[in-house]
C-alpha cells in the first residue's frame, strides 16, 4: 500500500460533498481534504493544494472553471477528474483538456484514493498512459471500443507493434460489465510451449516432476474478468487446438487432471501478424481465427493518427518531469515529430522523448535533441549532438525529417575529393534505384505486385514514388496514388 505524507487535496463537487466520516478517514491517512462547491468558493485553497479533485457531471465546464482559477492563482496542482464509469468519452475529453488522471466517480474507498494520489503527483510511482484519443481516427476507434465492451464477445485486436493493443484491451475490460473482475495479460511468444501450456491451463499435484501442489492456470485466474492473449499468432499449432476447445466449451482441464472447470471469462487476443496469410501458410488454424475474431478491431499506426503525436509527447514529458508538468518543445521540434513516420509507433515515440529530455537537461526540447531510433550513430556523435538527425527507411535510402534527400554525414574531414566521390556514388545509387523501380512498375499489374518484386513493402514503394514525383520523374497514374 502506498504511503503519502500530509497531502493537501482540494475536493470540488457541485452536487455533493464528502461526509465528516469520510474526511476523517482521509485525515487519518495523511490526506487533508478541503471541500468546495465551486472553484470561486475555494480560490484561496488553490495556492496550497497539492492535488485538485473535480467531479464532472455531463460536460467539462467545471474543469475549465477550475483551470481558469488555477491559472489566476498561479497554482500548479494536478487535476484529477471524477467521471461516471459509463461515461467513458467524458473521461477521455477531460484528459485531453488538461486533467492528469480520471477515476470512477463511485470510487470512495480511502485505500483506492491513496493509490490514485500516489500515482499522480506526488510520488515517483507514476502510472503510464500510452494511448491518447486526440485524433479523429482514435476517437472513432474509442467510440467503437466502448460499444464492443458492452457485449460479451471475443475480440481480436490487430495492428503493428507498439500501437497500444494492450492498452485498448484494458479499456475494453474497464468499460465492460466485468470491470470489477481481474484483467490477466499473457504474451504467447514469451515462453517455450511446455511452459505456456502449464501457465494457461494450470496443473494438478503430481502431474509432472516438480508439481508439488495444485496450480490454477491463467484461464482460471481470470474467472469473472478478462484474459488478454498477446501475440496470438506466435502460438504453436498444438496449443491452438487446445485453445479452440476452451473457446468452444468455455471450460478448461488442468494438466494431469480429468475434471473440466467451467469458465466465466472474456477472451481478447492481439497480433501484429496477418493471420489470413498465416492460415494460407498453414501456421494458424482457420477455425480458431473465426472463433477469436467474433469482433475485430484494427489499431492504426501512429503515422495515420498524427494529431495524437503531440498530446502523447506532452503526456510522456509530464510523467518524466520532477514537477509533473510537460516540458516545452520548440515549434521546429514539434514539426519534426509530426513529420516523422514513426515505424516503431508509440513505443518509439516514448524512447525518442526520453532521450530528448536527457539531452535537453531541463531546457526546451529542440531539433538537435531528437535522436530517432534508426539514426546512424558513430563514436564521435556525442552530446551536444549538433548534427541534423536522420532516419533511414528499410531500403537504406537516407532522408532528413522533412523527407528531402541529404548527403551522408561524415565524422572525419576526409577532404573535398572524398566528398565528391561519395556524392557521385550517392547519385549513381539513386539513379540505379529509380531505373529498377520503373522497370518493376512496367512489368507488374499492380503496385503491390511491383513492391513484392522489389522486395519492399507497398508503403515503402509509395514513399519512393512520391520522392520520384517530387524530383520530376513521370510516374504512371495507376501507380501514383
Amino acid at each position: 500500500m502506498a504511503k503519502l505524507n500530509k497531502i493537501s487535496v482540494l475536493w470540488i463537487d457541485q452536487q455533493a460533498t464528502l461526509t465528516d466520516e469520510q474526511t476523517a478517514s482521509f485525515a487519518e491517512r495523511g490526506i487533508a481534504i478541503q471541500c468546495a462547491a465551486s472553484a470561486e468558493e475555494a480560490e484561496q485553497a488553490f495556492v496550497t493544494a497539492q492535488a485538485i479533485v473535480v467531479n464532472l457531471n455531463q460536460c467539462t465546464g467545471l474543469l475549465k472553471q477550475v483551470q481558469l482559477t488555477k491559472t489566476s492563482a498561479n497554482a500548479t496542482a494536478p487535476i484529477i477528474a471524477r467521471v461516471q464509469r459509463d461515461n467513458f468519452e467524458l473521461g477521455i475529453q477531460a484528459m485531453s483538456e488538461g486533467a492528469l488522471n480520471v477515476v470512477p466517480a463511485d470510487q470512495f474507498s480511502v485505500d483506492d484514493w491513496i493509490e490514485s494520489l500516489s500515482t499522480i503527483d506526488i510520488s515517483v510511482d507514476k502510472q503510464t498512459h500510452s494511448f491518447v484519443f486526440a485524433d479523429p481516427v482514435s476517437r472513432n476507434l474509442l467510440a467503437l471500443a466502448e460499444r464492443v465492451a458492452q457485449v460479451d464477445v471475443t475480440v481480436l485486436l490487430t495492428g503493428p507493434t507498439g500501437v497500444g493493443k494492450e492498452v485498448l484491451a484494458r479499456i475494453l475490460h474497464d468499460a465492460s460489465p466485468r470491470y470489477e473482475g481481474p484483467f490477466i495479460a499473457f504474451n504467447c511468444a514469451a515462453m517455450p510451449e511446455n511452459l505456456i501450456e502449464d501457465m494457461l491451463f494450470g496443473h494438478e499435484k503430481g502431474s509432472f516432476t516438480g508439481a508439488t501442489k495444485v496450480q490454477p492456470g491463467l484461464f482460471e485466474q481470470a474467472q469473472g474478468g478478462t484474459i488478454f492473449l498477446d501475440e496470438i499468432g506466435e502460438m504453436s499449432f498444438h496449443l491452438q487446438a487446445k485453445l479452440l476447445r476452451i473457446l468452444q466449451e468455455r471450460s478448461v482441464v488442468r494438466l494431469g487432471g480429468q475434471k473440466a472447470i467451467d469458465l466465466d471469462i472474456r477472451v481478447i487476443a492481439a497480433t501484429n501478424r496477418n493471420l489470413k496469410n498465416a492460415i494460407a501458410q498453414r501456421t494458424f488454424r482457420e477455425d480458431l481465427y473465426f472463433r477469436l475474431s467474433a469482433f475485430k478491431l484494427s489499431l492504426p499506426p501512429l503515422r495515420e493518427r498524427p494529431l495524437d503525436i503531440l498530446p502523447l509527447v506532452e503526456q510522456f514529458t509530464a510523467q518524466q518531469s520532477s514537477d509533473g508538468q510537460p516540458v516545452r518543445l520548440t515549434s521546429e521540434a514539434q514539426q519534426m515529430l509530426s513529420n516523422y513516420p514513426w515505424p516503431g509507433n508509440v513505443r518509439e515515440l516514448q524512447n525518442v522523448i526520453l532521450r530528448a529530455m536527457v539531452l535537453a537537461h531541463q531546457m526546451p526540447i529542440d531539433t538537435q535533441h531528437l535522436i530517432f531510433d534508426d539514426m546512424p550513430v558513430t563514436e564521435e556523435q556525442h552530446a551536444p549532438y549538433k548534427t541534423e538527425p536522420f532516419f533511414v527507411d528499410q531500403d537504406s535510402a537516407m532522408f532528413s525529417h522533412d523527407g528531402s534527400s541529404q548527403q551522408p554525414y561524415f565524422t572525419e574531414n576526409t577532404g573535398g575529393a572524398a566528398t565528391a566521390t561519395a556524392t557521385g556514388l550517392n547519385q549513381a545509387v539513386k539513379n540505379s534505384e529509380c531505373q529498377t523501380i520503373m522497370a518493376a512498375l512496367r512489368s507488374s499489374r499492380s503496385r503491390d505486385q511491383a513492391a513484392e518484386k522489389l522486395g519492399i513493402s507497398p508503403r515503402t514503394l509509395r514513399h519512393k514514388l512520391q520522392k520520384l514525383r517530387e524530383q520530376g520523374v513521370s510516374v504512371t497514374r495507376a501507380y501514383a496514388r
